[in-house]
């Protein structure tokens, strides 16, 4: 179904830009696979959630079509952290360096209450995945940020509430950051993936001491360069890489 969803988004798009350096690939892991996408520190990441007038944009397309108007598209995206029903952030979010929306701290119910969760900060020179606690005691300068929960990888360890062979099996996305901050790395899988594989795909695989986890059934892509526009209902949070328009 997933594949079919794919394949009929591709009919029905509008024409959009296809980045000449194309950001994702795929691979496997662990019998999983699964599709990369990498941004290095100086490229345009941003994270996106309302127009200018505060309305929602909620889909791959808006965001597309909100770049058109500064001669720029997107070269992939994907939702970029949990959000309430009424596509409101759950958490921390910033945007452009301005508070939406401020850090959750407590232990709560679902998937973003288990503790450690973190904040995916995008840097003026680079990027970070900051266990909650630590950012809220520092408070790193961000130009954009998202929290989400639970942490995959913290400072090399996988998440203590992980088990080997769990059977919560969804399709997941999240994202790492290199030891130096300059690359980071979003996975989404392509099969059902339960938390233990996706936290040591980061950690073995891809060698990413931090990683945080987005979402799990409402996990989406947009990659030009690979024919892939999920489809599903609006979204919250998107994190997206803006290139210029061919």
């Amino acid at each position: 179904m997933r594949k079919l969803l794919a394949a009929l988004a591709f009919l029905v798009m509008p024409a959009m830009a296809v980045a000449q350096d194309a950001p994702c690939r795929q691979t496997e892991f662990d019998g999983v696979a699964f599709t990369l996408c990498e941004v290095t520190a100086g490229q345009d990441l941003r994270l996106f959630h309302s127009d200018a007038s505060g309305r929602l944009l909620g889909s791959f397309g808006a965001v597309d079509r909100q770049l058109q108007t500064e001669g720029k598209a997107l070269a992939f995206a994907m939702n970029a952290g949990m959000y309430h029903p009424d596509r409101s952030p759950v958490g921390l979010y910033v945007e452009q360096g301005r508070e939406a929306h401020g850090i959750v701290l407590p232990a709560s119910k679902g998937n973003f209450g288990l503790l450690p969760n973190g904040v995916f900060c995008i840097k003026q020179d680079g990027f970070a995945v900051i266990e909650s606690n630590e950012f809220d005691r520092n408070n790193p300068a961000c130009r954009f940020a998202t929290q989400s929960g639970p942490m995959l990888v913290i400072d090399g360890k996988l998440h203590p509430r992980f088990i080997p062979g769990g059977d919560s099996r969804y399709i997941r996305n999240g994202v790492g950051v290199s030891a130096d901050g300059r690359r980071a790395i979003f996975a989404i899988s392509e099969d059902s993936v339960n938390f233990d594989t996706l936290g040591r795909l980061y950690r073995d695989a891809l060698q990413m001491p931090n990683a945080l986890y987005f979402d799990g059934k409402v996990s989406r892509l947009y990659a030009p360069a690979l024919r892939r526009f999920d489809l599903g209902l609006p979204m919250g949070p998107i994190v997206g890489l803006a290139v210029p328009k061919p």
